[in-house]
């Protein structure tokens, strides 16, 4: 158990590194591109609007001067309130200077804390180093991550009080429609598990707590119970997200104010992502309403197409529709039965001698493979010297195959199921083999199956031989 625990460690500190190494590779581009630049003051947490000067412009893969109209590329501001992709919440959209409006797909930072505005010109001549710009954060996809921000806080909580504080996040996405979180468990959750957890979550949520961040030695954070992400190397003063007692963390993400602002938390799926590791996605506020009606409209759906009309009938109609297909099921088989009788009745009237042998053929159309088994079982069934060699074409599909049986006394006087499936299947282009009493083939030139069949007596004459 102690080296089981200690390969454990070992593979979290190389996956922890290779994270920062990940993350360090994306930057190494843009750390040349930006070096010397001042860090950039980031005054989100209180403001989604400022005016701040352009102290740098990125076209291509180099800086620039300008960014002309219908342009792309990056800025960079003295200030900015929008926040840059880390910690697994996404970068701000939105933005606009006095001569231009400069859209902002992507926010994301360097390792110096340079925050890179991404985007294009939409409207005007373009935006110079040196102008001055009004930035403006798109108040509603900052609030819905926001929201989504503070509910994977909660979650990571509530997981480990449901599942254990071997629980750690492995990975986080946090944007305006979802929130995911990568957490470290080695079985899949229960039912139980997962309605658990949503209820301690949401149990916070409606008791309105208060979402109190600050800033305090890593030290006192530390006496605090604060739990550090990735294991990150921290400064001397470290950024505190406290919601009651239920959860406290370092964090350097934007944040609900109230948890009752997520309104409702919902997990809509948990998965493996990789070995001992597991993935919830969830949603909260408006997306929680939308995912609500979308369910509604697909049980609406579901009752019209079943025909009743109350959605809370869907369940028994539907059981009592999987009841009647179970039933023709059924019949179908024993239907599939007497004519597969039928038609090896007929087969065996056009049996060919060879020697003290039967050898049954025919080809049909549209059988099935459990079909054309069920006809060499009734071959065999009419006596120990019997050989059957029935083969079936699927239009659709193009191709056809081959079913062989033999008799006991047909084994023994040197008749092979399996060599004559294979023998025969050669002449359509295709292979196949099996047991000496019963074997499967297929073949892929279905315009060749007719000759192959009537070459079949010849190969077990020779086999006889």
């Amino acid at each position: 158990e102690d080296a089981f625990k200690k390969l454990v460690e070992e593979n979290r500190i190389r996956t922890r590194a290779a994270r920062k190494d990940a993350g360090a590779e994306a930057w190494k581009g843009t750390a040349a591109i930006t070096k010397g630049l001042e860090k950039t003051e980031f005054v989100g947490y209180d403001t989604l609007e400022c005016e701040s000067e352009v102290v740098a412009v990125i076209s291509g893969q180099s800086r620039a001067e300008f960014i002309g109209a219908d342009g792309e590329g990056a800025i960079i501001l003295a200030k900015s309130p929008f926040y840059g992709e880390g910690g697994g919440q996404v970068g701000d959209r939105g933005i606009k200077t006095a001569n231009a409006v400069f859209e902002v797909t992507a926010t994301t930072k360097t390792g110096d804390g340079v925050i890179l505005h991404h985007g294009k010109i939409l409207e005007g001549e373009g935006i110079a180093v040196g102008e001055k710009a009004v930035l403006t954060v798109d108040e509603e996809k900052r609030n819905a991550t926001k929201r989504n921000h503070t509910a994977a806080h909660l979650l990571q909580a509530a997981l480990r009080k449901v599942l254990g504080t071997h629980v750690e996040q492995a990975g986080q996405l946090v944007d305006e429609n979802i929130v995911r979180f990568d957490f470290v468990h080695f079985s899949a959750m229960t039912t139980e598990e997962i309605e658990k957890v949503e209820e301690l979550v949401n149990d916070e949520i409606l008791a309105a707590q208060s979402v109190d961040v600050c800033e305090m030695p890593i030290d006192e954070a530390k006496k605090l119970g604060a739990m550090a992400l990735f294991s990150e190397k921290y400064g001397e003063v470290v950024r505190v997200v406290k919601i009651s007692d239920f959860s406290t963390e370092l964090c350097g993400g934007t944040h609900a104010e109230n948890t009752g602002n997520l309104g409702l938390f919902k997990i809509v799926s948990e998965s493996s992502v990789a070995a001992g590791v597991r993935r919830i996605e969830g949603v909260t506020g408006l997306n929680s309403l939308k995912l609500f009606n979308e369910n509604i409209r697909l049980l609406s759906d579901t009752a019209t197409v079943l025909k009743v009309a109350n959605a809370k009938d869907v369940l028994q109609r539907a059981s009592g529709v999987m009841q009647e297909l179970k039933e023709k099921d059924k019949e179908i088989e024993k239907l599939s039965g007497v004519i597969a009788n039928a038609k090896t009745q007929a087969m065996l009237e056009n049996a060919k001698s060879v020697g003290e042998l039967k050898v049954v053929t025919a080809l049909l159309e549209d059988a099935t493979v459990p079909e054309l088994r069920k006809m060499c079982d009734l071959v065999k069934s009419k006596g120990d010297n019997y050989v059957g060699v029935i083969a079936a074409v699927q239009k659709e599909k193009g191709t056809g195959n081959i079913c062989t049986c033999c008799g006991k006394r047909a084994v023994e006087l040197g008749v092979h199921a399996g060599n004559l499936a294979r023998e025969t299947a050669k002449l359509a282009g295709g292979s196949g083999g099996g047991k000496p009493d019963s074997a499967m083939a297929g073949a892929k030139d279905i315009s060749a199956l007719r000759g192959a069949l009537e070459a079949a007596v010849g190969i077990v004459e020779k086999m006889l031989s």
